[in-house]
């Protein structure tokens, strides 16, 4: 059985949710957002949480009772307190700031590099070297994060480059110059 599937998803005052033909519509204070789930997955809604269900105990239908429950969770999550992800941008003379709506990075190459921030997300720059993506919907909010950090990379000699905040960065030795 899943562990994770038969939990029931608590709903906070404020947060309602809604279910039409397999789409999820969940609406609270920060916002609204609509997943389709699988056809075979049962929803039901109760007073104050949640059920998900699944029909038997197929391989496929065990995957997807465990998936919707976590996609239902981060919804509600999601509208209630919305999602964040800190980068650390570490390198000399490497800095962030706003330009507007979009996001500055000053990280070594020979220009700067403008990023907008797509619908739902919002930067902030709290310190020239920090970065905080922020967003109701988890996946929009890590895969943001994930584009951002891909422009550079840490490296494993120096450190330097965009990195997640409590990332551990193994280091490398370098050249000894003995031989």
């Amino acid at each position: 059985m899943s562990r994770i599937g038969k939990k029931p998803i608590n709903l906070p005052k404020g947060v309602e949710v809604k279910i039409e033909d397999n789409i999820v519509t969940v609406k609270g204070p920060r916002g609204v957002l609509t997943q389709q789930f699988p056809a075979d997955i049962g929803l039901s809604i109760n007073e104050e949480e949640i059920l998900v269900s699944r029909p038997s105990d197929a391989k496929k239908h065990r995957a997807y009772h465990g998936l919707s429950r976590a996609l239902l969770a981060n919804m509600v999550e999601g509208v209630t307190n919305g999602f964040e992800k800190k980068l650390e941008l570490v390198g000399v003379g490497y800095r962030a700031q706003m330009q507007g709506s979009k996001l500055q990075l000053n990280i070594g190459f020979s220009h700067p590099v403008l990023i907008d921030a797509p619908e739902g997300i919002e930067f902030e720059v709290p310190a020239v070297t920090r970065i905080t993506v922020k967003g109701i919907d988890k996946q929009l909010v890590g895969n943001t994060a994930a584009h951002i950090r891909a422009i550079r990379k840490p490296e494993p000699y120096k450190g330097k480059g965009i990195k997640y905040e409590n990332e551990v960065i193994r280091r490398k030795a370098g050249k000894s110059g003995i031989k």
